[in-house]
């Protein structure tokens, strides 16, 4: 064969090679590789001419040195520029001992070159009788694509790409399947803050490591340099990404709540909280299997308990013809009760619990209790297993209970969801933005008795009687409600006097409508609304809130009303009738007590519309604790079903203190304040 006929087969390989977007280079001594080829020749073909050997020539040498080590990567295999049959017994072994030998090291390199030929097609010169003499050598001109033309160097793009190589495979090496798969569950479940915004990319690396986990060791390599040039730099270099960091922490066995709490701290702002628990589908499963070992499947099921579930004995109160009365008749008429303000009861005569049980309740046939909105914590429902099962709980019966966990109040709820303290002991909120567009800035102060100011430039910062602005909106957004919170959390460090809380425009961007503000202490809601255009730099003055000797009062500086609420279908500010009186299932059945003694007043027409856990983990015993993860997860999993028959009402503890006004009816009728 003519070595022109060698250079043909040479060029068209290499065409076909580079229909593919991206060529790469192993690493190999290219002294080294040149010298292979000279001496794969075929005994006799490559003798001395003149000097050197027949086929030792610099522009060949220059050829195979720089461009000898050159491969495409054809799925999982490696495609070198000798890949091509000659079918002659001179080349063939030639280019047969270049491809073994580029084929066996490893891919280094993306190809990248500021040129796309490579030798040189020709040379002339004279020989000894001065004619001219024309040489073929190895030569191949390379579509423009390849050529480079970033302005950052040769050396630096391959780095570049050489890194992400790098991280992406180690991302497939070392981030685990089931660590994607509860991450995008999480997602799914909108646990996960802004997971949305890699949703996307995770679904994507999901499918290259499942298709990444099927291939030999030895194709892995492969692949990952393929990959990590497709799918850009949010999927090659994941593992130095903050969700990367996630899911390292999973993969190495961290705890998923404390490996979400890390990463929420580097992506959410400061008073960013998870809107909801973590589970995934992995943990439920697992929940299961344990269940199922532990015979406790129809223990699981729960529902809201119903006065027939009730022993007569555990019941230490029932209104007369409770019956009649759970199914309407002479109660209805006492809906349309006038709102009470709690303050006219301040004076009446104050019993212990203890007390009311054993000293007043034995001569009592009717209760009342005066509904405020202090008590939207107390709320309370009995829950009870669907089957006669075994107890899954401390105590030797199979009922639960479950207390208030959402907020219903439109205003404090979004106050919460901006990451602000709902639960002090004197609250101020401020809300615009909801009815009309209005973009302003207002802001929230509080002029304290002794000078001190709180407000935007100290947003965060705990003062020393224990306020705060924990919640700040600089920039409304168009069709979202704005809100901002000052908190105080520590009555005893609070100076007596006068706070002044007020609201000020500090940028004026067109909004043309007022706000709304609710100041909250001693579990009453006071509700202030302010409609007109605030000008720039104008100040609001809302209330004056003076604490003296431990007690709050409050003046109005404009039009404000004590808010009466809707809670679990009954009205804050009203009495309603207590269908039955009892103790938490902890202490039925003259039971020692396992944990604190719990006062349950169910009222009537209270229905909880809410899906509340059926049970909890403090409930357990302590032979289940070493399972506590497992039925976290289940507990939250297992809600109980909705249900209008049920036994609701307000729940009191032992252990915290708080006060009840009760009217009740025997031989005379009295109001009293029972307190816990």
């Amino acid at each position: 064969m003519e070595f022109l006929e060698f250079n043909k087969l040479l060029q068209k390989h290499v065409a076909l090679m580079s229909k593919s977007d991206r060529l790469f280079v192993v690493e190999t001594d290219k002294d080294a590789l040149w010298e292979l080829y000279l001496n794969s020749f075929p005994p006799g073909t490559n003798e001395i001419f003149r000097e050197r050997r027949e086929f030792d020539c610099s522009c060949c040498r220059h050829f195979v040195k720089s461009f000898g080590n050159v491969i495409q990567i054809n799925g999982d295999s490696v495609v070198t520029i000798w890949d091509f049959e000659t079918g002659d017994k001179v080349y063939q072994p030639v280019i047969d001992a270049l491809a073994a030998h580029i084929r066996s090291r490893e891919v280094s390199d993306v190809f990248v070159s500021e040129n796309i030929i490579f030798g040189v097609e020709k040379s002339h010169e004279l020989n000894e009788g001065e004619k001219v003499v024309t040489w073929e050598h190895m030569y191949i001109k390379l579509p423009s694509k390849f050529k480079h033309q970033s302005s950052e160097t040769e050396a630096t793009i391959r780095g570049q790409l050489r890194d992400s190589r790098n991280v992406f495979k180690r991302s497939l090496d070392e981030i685990s399947l089931d660590a994607i798969e509860s991450i995008l569950e999480l997602i799914s479940q909108k646990s996960l803050y802004k997971g949305e915004e890699w949703e996307s990319v995770l679904s994507t690396f999901l499918k290259l490591h499942k298709a990444y986990r099927k291939l030999d060791e030895s194709k892995k390599g492969l692949f990952a340099w393929v990959k990590s040039l497709e799918v850009g730099g949010a999927i090659s270099k994941i593992k130095n990404h903050s969700i990367g960091s996630l899911l390292t922490d999973i993969t190495n066995g961290v705890d998923i709540n404390e490996a979400v709490k890390k990463y929420e701290a580097m992506v959410a702002p400061s008073n960013y909280k998870r809107p909801k628990a973590i589970f995934t589908k992995k943990m439920i499963e697992d929940a299961q299997q344990t269940i199922i070992e532990l015979g406790l499947t129809d223990s699981l099921l729960r529902r809201y308990a119903v006065l027939d579930d009730i022993t007569i004995n555990n019941i230490i109160f029932a209104n007369k013809d409770v019956a009649k009365k759970l199914s309407g008749g002479v109660f209805d008429d006492l809906k349309n009760d006038l709102t009470t303000n709690p303050k006219n009861f301040d004076r009446v005569d104050e019993v212990s619990i203890e007390e009311f049980v054993k000293d007043i309740l034995p001569r009592v046939s009717n209760i009342q209790t005066l509904l405020e909105n202090k008590h939207e914590g107390n709320f309370v429902s009995l829950i009870a297993p669907v089957k006669k099962s075994p107890s899954l709980f401390k105590w030797d019966n199979g009922f639960s209970w479950a207390y208030n966990g959402n907020i219903t109040d439109s205003m404090k709820a979004r106050v919460k969801a901006a990451g602000g303290n709902v639960d002090g002991v004197l609250r101020f909120s401020l809300q615009w933005n909801d009815t009309q567009t209005n973009l302003n800035d207002f802001d929230a102060h509080c002029q304290e008795p002794n000078g001190n100011h709180i407000y935007f430039p100290n947003k965060t910062r705990r003062h020393p009687s224990s306020g705060m602005l924990d919640v700040d909106i600089i920039h409304p957004t168009e069709n979202v409600v704005a809100v901002e919170n000052i908190i105080y959390t520590d009555i005893d460090k609070m100076p007596d006097g006068k706070y002044l809380f007020y609201v000020h425009n500090y940028n004026h961007r067109g909004g043309r409508t007022g706000f709304s503000a609710e100041i909250e202490f001693n579990g009453q809601l006071h509700s202030f609304e302010y409609d007109k255009e605030l000008r720039q730099n104008e100040e609001i003055r809302v209330a004056e809130v003076i604490l003296r000797d431990g007690t709050f009062t409050i003046k109005s500086l404009i039009s404000s009303s004590v808010s009466s609420r809707d809670i679990w279908g009954l009205k804050t500010n009203q009495f309603h009738p207590v269908s039955v009186l009892m103790f938490s299932p902890n202490y039925w059945d003259d039971q020692l007590g396992i944990g604190n003694k719990h006062y349950f007043f169910m009222l009537h027409q209270c229905v909880n519309a809410t899906c509340p856990n059926g049970f909890f983990n403090e409930f357990l015993p302590e032979s289940l604790m070493k399972h506590k993860r497992v039925f976290e997860a289940l507990g939250s999993k297992m809600k109980v079903v909705e249900s209008d028959d049920q036994l609701s009402g307000l729940g009191f503890s032992s252990t915290q203190r708080n006060s009840l006004i009760c009217k009740i009816e025997g031989k005379v009728t009295r109001t009293l304040k029972v307190t816990f």
